[in-house]
């Protein structure tokens, strides 16, 4: 394998131990997705000032990106990066089910309490 490609193959790895997709790096790049895509398929020669700023997309200093250091996260730091960004979409997404909820319960709890008191009224009780 050559280097070209070695350090493509480790931008997408390290992408996708990030949980970015080729279409976030690609907006957050300026690119399109193909030209993108082109990138991780070592397709293309990048420019130190991209290089630069993949670096800093991937949030890891320039010489880890390109093999001087350490290549990848661990296992452990991923799984905890993960599980830190799984927690804050979890709590995203409770407090929106409880906005539902509150929701739900404001047009169908109160809007049924509200026929059925003038069920009542009608029918004499």
């Amino acid at each position: 394998m050559s280097l070209a490609s070695n350090l493509s193959e480790r931008i997408r790895q390290i992408r996708l131990q990030k949980g970015l997709s080729q279409e976030n790096m690609a907006d957050m790049l300026g690119l399109s997705t193909t030209a993108y895509g082109d990138v991780e398929r070592g397709r293309t020669e990048l420019s130190f000032s991209r290089l630069e700023n993949i670096a800093k997309l991937l949030d890891m200093p320039l010489p880890d990106l390109l093999g001087f250091g350490s290549m990848t996260l661990s296992e452990t730091e991923w799984l905890r990066q993960e599980n830190t960004r799984l927690m804050a979409v979890n709590a995203r997404l409770q407090n929106e089910a409880e906005q539902w909820k509150a929701k739900f319960k404001l047009w169908f709890g109160e809007g049924i309490v509200r026929e059925i008191g003038e069920r009542r009224e009608r029918i004499g009780f």
